[in-house]
């Protein structure tokens, strides 16, 4: 199963055209999903829409009477578009302003032009180190919770490539809450252990050679493990 970071979903949703209110041919505006259920409590299972937030389009004119008579709310609806999708749907609101906390447009075009410089600025540093075979900086990128998720793949990559066994500890006692990352930092992990013909003793978690049997810090019985 492959998985995208936030960051990688909204790459790839600005890469991609606004679609276009069936109701009333208005632009649709990028928003951000906000952190709570919705409808089956299942949750949207997008961070982003598109919703339209034209106020003289006819869904959301039409919706507040619609809304009031039939069930008695004082609400309306808007337009949504799941991104890269024509799947257009109804979302209800309560008040004129109703969603429209989360509409990112603007600020997001800024993010993304911030996080572009970030990423450019970690790999030249990345590619840098590794070709002087300096693998201490690289490991403190991966360590580095601040660097994008995108710097920090490349890093490990690059660890796994150069990196000594001093390395593997503090790979090993971080707790990566992206799975992309994870999955990258354990291959490097792997990588290292290939290249020095070592393991981890199953008991102590202490490097061993690959061929021992014996191990020499807990002295357990590791053959076969």
């Amino acid at each position: 199963m492959t998985f995208e970071t936030k960051e990688q979903v909204l790459k790839k949703v600005l890469s991609q055209e606004k679609p276009i209110c069936p109701y009333c041919s208005t632009e649709m505006r990028l928003w951000e999903v906000p952190p709570i259920n919705f409808s089956d409590g299942l949750g949207w299972g997008v961070p982003y829409l598109y919703l339209c937030f034209n106020d003289d389009c006819p869904l959301y004119e039409e919706g507040w009477d619609n809304l009031r008579e039939n069930y008695a709310q004082n609400a309306s609806y808007r337009c949504i578009c799941y991104p890269g999708t024509t799947q257009f749907e109804c979302m209800p609101v309560f008040s004129p302003i109703g969603a429209k906390g989360q509409i990112i447009d603007d600020q997001v075009l800024a993010t993304e032009k911030r996080s572009k410089e970030a990423v450019k600025r970690g790999v030249s540093m990345l590619t840098d180190c590794y070709v002087a075979k300096d693998p201490m900086p690289i490991l403190e990128m991966l360590l580095d919770a601040t660097q994008p998720i995108s710097v920090r793949v490349k890093a490990a990559e690059m660890i796994g490539d150069i990196g000594e066994l001093k390395a593997i500890e503090p790979i090993r006692n971080l707790k990566f809450s992206n799975e992309i990352l994870k999955k990258a930092a354990e291959e490097s992990v792997n990588k290292i252990h290939d290249r020095y013909f070592t393991r981890e003793c199953p008991f102590c978690a202490e490097i061993i050679k690959k061929r021992a049997k014996i191990c020499k810090h807990c002295g357990k019985d590791v053959a076969g493990q």
